[in-house]
């Protein structure tokens, strides 16, 4: 089996002579869950409609679990899972006639019960699609994408409309798929799902690639260097130091007293996303200039 379930290769996709994604390129690693993180317009999207054989690409070179998706048969495509931002299910239709039915497509389909159980929709099989809550709505997209058993799952921002609790037990459920194995391609704005749930995370912008990493490293060394904050003769200050702890001692010792408003600030995934967009985004900006 090939290591890697996605490869991709100086990928570009433009619209005239403008390029929506200009020179991407990465892996995921099988059974590593991979998100892709970036701002609307930024050519994230794209990709991954790129990957899902929804969209032809104008150059580079793509492999989807062994596979050109612009190729793909249907074989290759009962191999994955997908979870569109939004999709027009058969309202008329009861939770569980959908599942049954989308069952019938795959060679090697999950229980429909389980599945069920697994989106926390027991109470709710029996309900037809159009009476449900925007967020149970969500949860059925969830299970009809991970109903094949799919080897390489896409989730398109699958907890938009979750409350905080049903987003809880969403992450629970892809836990459980990732300790089975499952390739997961995660998009989201929320940035703290990404650090729960990702094992690396790429961040693209303006159509290319900023940075790529492991969660626990992303954005290097001086990105992740820990902010002390305080109030200095009314004045708010900052400033970063790899020994937070030394400088703030060091910081008391000089005022003679502890410094009002002292904090020690280490920078999250969040934090460092945004420096990167704000930095792409001024870059844009001197180009066009």
């Amino acid at each position: 089996m090939e290591s890697s379930a996605v490869r991709v290769r100086d990928l570009r996709k433009t619209y005239g002579d403008r390029a929506v994604v200009d020179g991407v390129s990465f892996d995921i690693a099988r059974g590593e869950t991979f998100a892709l993180l970036g701002p609307n317009g930024a050519g994230k999207s794209t990709t991954v409609e790129i990957l899902e054989g929804y969209r032809r690409r104008s150059g580079g070179e793509v492999e989807v679990l062994g596979v050109d998706p612009s190729a793909g048969g249907l074989d290759w495509k009962a191999r994955l899972g997908i979870v569109l931002q939004s999709t027009g299910q058969a309202g008329l239709v009861t939770v569980r006639e959908q599942l049954t039915q989308f069952a019938g497509f795959y060679p090697n389909p999950r229980s429909v019960d389980e599945v069920i159980a697994a989106v926390g929709l027991e109470s709710q099989q029996k309900t037809r699609i159009s009476r449900l809550s925007g967020g149970q709505q969500r949860r059925v997209d969830v299970a009809l994408g991970i109903i094949g058993r799919p080897e390489l799952l896409f989730l398109d921002e699958p907890t938009t409309g979750f409350d905080p609790h049903a987003r809880r037990e969403f992450w629970d459920l892809i836990r459980r798929l990732q300790t089975e194995g499952t390739t997961i391609l995660l998009t989201t704005h929320y940035l703290d799902e990404a650090a729960q749930l990702a094992d690396r995370v790429a961040v693209i912008a303006a159509g290319r690639l900023q940075a790529i990493g492991p969660v626990a490293s992303f954005g290097g060394d001086e990105a992740r260097t820990p902010v002390v904050r305080w109030l200095e003769h009314g004045e708010p200050r900052e400033e970063r130091s790899r020994d937070p702890f030394a400088f703030a001692t060091a910081l008391a010792a000089r005022l003679g007293r502890t410094p009002d408003q002292l904090e020690i600030v280490r920078p999250s995934l969040e934090d460092i996303y945004l420096a990167l967009i704000e930095e792409s985004e001024a870059a844009e900006r001197e180009d066009a200039r």
